[in-house]
């Protein structure tokens, strides 16, 4: 699945992540060139999100739908719902419980399973936790106060990564769109992470009015939170209001350098951070074997 490969001596000079034509042995399931994915992005990004699904339903195997229930995730699986094409959309969902959604969250949650009854769920949670007390036993109170990094890789990221090793995801659609702002002004449609995964972004190129404009035409149902200023919302300490002039992501992480929970982030931040852990992790054990051999030698 991912564009990574092993080296050998005809990959030389083959730009980073991209095995050669003469490495079939080490092609991954999706495979496209840099100037095919440019040129796939070009003729997508003429298209409209329906149709965008529709190429993804005769493209991208093992394709899924992530989702926290954002007005954009909202929008495509209704869309979804509505595809009349010879292919039956077959695509299930994969929702992160952090276990801090709002409760306004969680009951949508269930309001679209009543208006989607062929929507299939999977809900993650994070590893070894079924409730808040849990997670707090666990991890200790107000870990993204403390170790902010930590709480967005066993939040988010570490769930997103068991789900997708253990669901055989090879491709998923997201609800990230340009006008949401930050990281997310560049958007392609078709993204390829670090890993390999093939990141999906059907309404890319839509604006939040053309997004609420399909919500009300369709009666598509929503988060109550989005009438109360909220317009992208996330863990409830994370997140609150805007206005009208601010970015659409604004009220997530307020007042802070941050945009992103990790699950879109390059992987090698979390590669990173897991490595120091290690690293500390490894220099407290020698620490202490160092200081049981002081004691020993004392006595």
């Amino acid at each position: 699945m991912a564009f990574r490969h092993r080296s050998s001596s005809s990959d030389q000079g083959v730009e980073s992540g991209y095995a050669s034509g003469s490495s079939i042995d080490s092609l991954p399931d999706i495979y496209f060139t840099r100037p095919h994915l440019k040129f796939i992005n070009q003729q997508l990004a003429k298209l409209e999100p329906q149709d965008v699904l529709k190429w993804c339903l005769t493209s991208l195997p093992q394709l899924w739908q992530t989702s926290a229930f954002g007005l954009t995730g909202l929008a495509i699986m209704d869309m979804i719902s509505r595809i009349d094409y010879t292919i039956r959309p077959n695509i299930e969902l994969i929702f992160l419980d952090t276990l801090f959604h709002f409760s306004q969250t969680l009951d949508l949650v269930e309001r679209v399973k009543e208006r989607y009854p062929d929507l299939k769920i999977h809900a993650y949670k994070p590893e070894g936790c079924e409730t808040t007390a849990d997670f707090e036993e666990k991890h200790g109170e107000r870990l993204w106060e403390t170790n902010e990094e930590l709480y967005d890789y066993v939040a988010k990221v570490e769930p997103a990564q068991r789900a997708y090793r253990q669901l055989e995801v090879k491709a998923v659609l997201t609800g990230r769109r340009k006008s949401q702002g930050g990281k997310r002004g560049d958007l392609d449609i078709i993204e390829i992470d670090d890993q390999g995964l093939v990141k999906v972004n059907p309404l890319a190129n839509w604006s939040f009015k053309q997004v609420q404009a399909y919500i009300k035409e369709n009666n598509v149902p929503t988060n109550d939170l989005l009438d109360m200023g909220y317009r992208s919302v996330g863990d409830w300490h994370s997140t609150q209001p805007v206005t009208d002039s601010e970015d659409e992501r604004a009220g997530r992480w307020k007042g802070r350098n941050k945009t992103e929970c990790g699950i879109h982030n390059k992987k090698s931040r979390y590669a990173m951070f897991l490595a120091e852990q290690e690293q500390l992790r490894q220099t407290e054990l020698s620490d202490a074997i160092e200081k049981g051999l002081k004691i020993e030698a004392a006595s």
